[in-house]
């Protein structure tokens, strides 16, 4: 047996190759599985979904590639075709992004000296993270400064390391082996030129898929595939929306309608609810002008109020068509967002999507049966709501006023003004005078409801009874008569009584000497008439017949007893 201690101080065998030689072999293995992904390789289509192919590259997962990248092919593509394609690195899922066709990795520094020359794009592997950048294998050692690696923030350049990636040579010293490269402007280029063909792409009315990826106060800002679409806070939904946050988040995934392409400001709109059922469309056959509607109100406005009836149908309550007792200048005094109110449908233009709505006619109309309710002659009572110069409001009712002229206040005096009598508040009995209800006035008066002498006087006499009465003027063939104090009546006379006329007399007369030769007729009865017919002459007190009684017109018609 050979001595152990004999082995053990024998050498081991060395291999031939020299250590430079392993450590070369070394980095060309390192450095094969890239370079072999740089060339490209054959893929297999497995799979194509709404907008992506699934390609099987040989790896344990599969390669995805846009399914806009086979928008000039000339036919669609399909599970089984075989593409060739080139390994641009992982999405976040996992997948490995893939391109078309295949990007050459340079091998030497005529091939670097001719991408920079043509400011070709090339493929590279990063391979760490180094102060101010990354370290990126281009065949050779180059940097990438951070500002260039297309990413935000230093958590996203860690995601870089071991993937490849597209660059362009942006300094070349071969003599110092100083390479710069650029990935950012490759990936500027691509985002442009996708989202050029997603303008010429896309086409207004097309349904498309989208990710929100911020929101402001007017709506929110959709990514349709490289390309943010905006979607107007008046187009997220049929029902009002107060902010875009109620109803949407960053990141939420959303179908979205193209509305309008600007290919020239690079502007594209798209909208939510007109993914919906427009409501309009029904809306003549489900609101009709008479029906009776709830809804929220969702604002409200100096010229009134706009309730929801349901989500995209609003209808207006104009300032006008809230109450009927009172003007209303101030529609939030009687209405508040979000408040449920009813109303009556009193109009509506599908055509211009307007709803015309009555608060005040759900109510019913307080003045439908006035003029049976408040009669012209009936008595009613009711408080002073308002003063004016000319006189003066009195409820009577809800939704129901009287006006009491000044003039018709009070038979016995003349009143300056209405507060001279009434005051706000004040509980008054009055007569109906006059009843418009198509002007919606009631016509009042205090003084109606108060008897005056004449009145009295009236009441207590009959047609044909012979009364003693003062002369006091003559025209033409009338008399006027002094029947008592304040008591008028009109005498005709006979065409022999003289025809020039007298002054008449002073209503400032001794009235105890004209009731003293009153007293003395009216004792003397029907029997004091004279024998002879007497000419009537301003002055005289005579005797009469009542011939007429007018007890609404207060009038009283004589003749000659």
């Amino acid at each position: 047996m050979p001595n152990p201690d004999t082995a053990e101080s024998q050498p081991i065998n060395e291999p031939n190759e020299s250590f430079k030689d392993l450590l070369s072999q070394f980095e060309k293995s390192k450095s094969r599985k890239p370079a072999e992904a740089g060339k490209g390789r054959e893929g297999t289509v497995i799979a194509v979904t709404a907008d992506s192919v699934l390609v099987d590259i040989g790896f344990k997962t599969e390669g995805i590639l846009p399914l806009t990248a086979f928008q000039s092919a000339k036919e669609p593509v399909k599970p089984g075709d075989k593409l060739l394609v080139s390994i641009k690195g992982r999405d976040p899922e996992g997948y490995y992004e893939l391109s078309l066709g295949k990007i050459e990795r340079p091998t030497d520094w005529a091939s670097l000296k001719k991408a920079f020359d043509e400011k070709t794009t090339i493929v590279g592997t990063v391979t760490g993270v180094v102060k101010g950048g990354l370290s990126v294998d281009v065949g050779v050692r180059a940097f990438m400064p951070s500002s260039r690696s297309g990413v935000r923030d230093a958590a996203e350049m860690a995601k870089l390391v071991e993937q490849e990636i597209r660059c362009r040579i942006t300094k070349l010293d071969e003599a110092d082996e100083d390479v710069v490269v650029d990935r950012r402007v490759v990936t500027e280029e691509e985002e442009r030129a996708a989202k050029g063909r997603l303008y010429s792409e896309v086409k207004v009315g097309a349904t498309v898929h989208g990710t929100v990826r911020s929101l402001t106060d007017y709506g929110a800002f959709v990514d349709i595939g490289g390309v943010d679409a905006l979607l107007h806070i008046s187009d997220i939904s049929r029902s009002r929306v107060n902010k875009p946050a109620d109803v949407l988040s960053v990141g939420q995934e959303v179908d979205v309608k193209i509305l309008k392409i600007d290919a020239e400001k690079r502007r594209i709109s798209v909208g939510m609810k007109q993914l919906e059922p427009d409501p309009w469309e029904t809306a003549p056959a489900k609101y009709m002008p008479g029906d009776r509607v709830r809804g929220t109100v969702t604002r409200v406005m100096d010229f009134g109020a706009f309730v929801e009836l349901e989500p995209g149908i609003e209808g207006l309550i104009h300032v006008s068509e809230m109450s009927w007792v009172k003007k209303v200048k101030t529609p939030s005094d009687l209405v508040k967002p979000g408040e449920t109110v009813e109303a009556v449908i009193l109009g509506i233009k599908a055509d211009e999507r307007r709803i015309s709505l009555g608060l005040k006619q759900a109510l019913g109309d307080p003045w439908a049966d006035v003029a049976t309710k408040f009669a012209a002659g009936s008595a009613v009572e009711g408080p002073v709501t308002s003063l004016t110069k000319f006189g003066a409001f009195v409820q009577l009712s809800e939704g129901i006023e009287g006006m009491i002229h000044i003039s018709d206040m009070s038979a016995e005096k003349r009143i300056n003004h209405p507060q001279d009598m009434l005051k706000v508040g004040q509980s008054v009995k009055a007569q109906v005078l006059e009843v418009d209800t198509e002007k919606r006035r009631l016509k009042l008066g205090m003084k109606q409801l108060i008897p005056t002498s004449i009145e009295e006087y009236i009441a207590e006499r009959q047609k044909g009874s012979v009364v003693s009465g003062r002369v006091i003027e003559i025209s033409g063939a009338e008399a006027r008569v002094e029947l008592g104090e304040g008591i008028h009546a009109i005498c005709r006379i006979a065409a022999e009584s003289p025809t020039k006329e007298k002054k008449p007399v002073e209503s400032k007369a001794d009235l105890a000497s004209l009731s003293s030769m009153l007293n003395a007729h009216w004792k003397g009865g029907a029997g004091a008439t004279a024998s002879k017919p007497e000419a009537v002459n301003p002055g005289q007190i005579r005797s009469f017949r009542i011939t007429r009684l007018d007890p609404a017109a207060k009038k009283i018609e004589l003749e000659l007893a």
